[in-house]
């Protein structure tokens, strides 16, 4: 058994932005050819009241094709952790041979997480503003997962040159930016006190927060407005009824009171959902922008693209010789 530490993940990862893009979307195409195997996640929450936010969720997952590999990725969201200093999701990925089933690797999961969920965004961003890309973002939610996809953005639309920063405690944006000009210094990223001020200024949005119910529109936004909607519970089901909506699997996405589930309540169908970006990406659907109505990114977060990613660092992290191998833990 190979164990992969934060460290070992962190430093395969670490300038593969560009081909953390790319792997993400192999993935996007193989399911959208019907080449994976996604069962629904299995969210673990708890009777007490003071775990009433707290979850972890299981999410198994084949990617076929060229380079086949199973596994599980098994992530804790605990959002308290965050007013005590500490990251609010932690995960670790098995990885199973196609052989035997036998697990061979154990792996970091939260980096994995964080930067197949920005690789996601950025995937989307350069997709659907393609012929018309932004040089600025608005990030809403200042913390681990909008810093990745400010870095990957960089990545997929390199004309990036300023962030605008949104968080409901000011001092945590500013804190934000003093943190993306040492992690990201090519892009000026500064913090705004007005959300629907900013809404109206900036093209691309990303939400990525830990609100677990609805809690704003889109009315705000200016023309040919795109919105990764990354926290998938920001947006109130009017505001994804009036959108242009592009997900990564409607089946995965329109659960758990998602805004896209709440949506679908409401209307008894998914007639809302335009398109998935495997099927762009793939070219066999497309949209038509209407300059008035924004386009909405709401990816779920597909275990394949955890287990895709977790592959491609156990190879490379094995030619490295990197991680720690546990002898006998299987039996002979």
């Amino acid at each position: 058994m190979l164990i992969l530490r934060r460290s070992d993940v962190t430093d395969v990862l670490s300038g593969r932005e560009a081909e953390t893009i790319d792997l993400v979307a192999d993935a996007y195409r193989l399911h959208d050819e019907g080449l994976t195997s996604l069962p629904h996640s299995t969210f673990l929450r708890f009777p007490e009241e003071r775990h009433g936010r707290d979850r972890i969720i299981g999410l198994p997952a084949y990617r076929g094709g060229e380079r086949p590999v199973a596994g599980m990725k098994w992530i804790a969201s605990f959002p308290g952790n965050v007013a005590s200093g500490r990251e609010r999701a932690s995960a670790s990925i098995v990885l199973n041979s196609l052989d035997d089933g036998h697990p061979v690797a154990l792996v970091e999961g939260a980096v994995i997480s964080a930067r197949r969920t920005a690789a996601s965004a950025a995937l989307a961003a350069r997709e659907l503003t393609a012929g018309n890309a932004p040089d600025t973002v608005l990030l809403i939610g200042c913390g681990v997962i909008n810093l990745e996809i400010l870095r990957f953005l960089t990545a997929a639309l390199p004309g990036l040159r300023q962030a605008a920063l949104y968080d409901t405690e000011p001092e945590r944006a500013a804190r934000f930016a003093e943190r993306c000009a040492r992690e990201v210094p090519g892009v000026k990223a500064y913090p705004v006190r007005n959300a629907a001020e900013a809404l109206g200024e900036h093209r691309l949005v990303s939400l990525a927060t830990t609100a677990a119910v609805p809690h704003m529109d889109l009315s705000a936004c200016g023309p040919d407005t795109t919105v990764l909607h990354i926290s998938l519970r920001d947006l109130t089901a009017d505001a994804i009824l009036r959108a242009l909506n592009v997900v990564d699997d409607a089946d995965h996405v329109c659960r758990e009171r998602t805004s896209l589930d709440l949506a679908q309540r409401r209307t008894g169908d998914r007639s809302f959902v335009a398109a998935s970006i495997g099927a762009l990406l793939r070219g066999t659907a497309a949209i038509d922008r209407e300059p008035r109505r924004p386009v909405v990114f709401s990816p779920f977060g597909l275990g394949v693209l955890d287990i895709a990613l977790a592959e491609y660092v156990r190879t490379e992290a094995a030619r490295r010789g990197l991680g720690v191998r546990v002898e006998g833990f299987l039996p002979a």
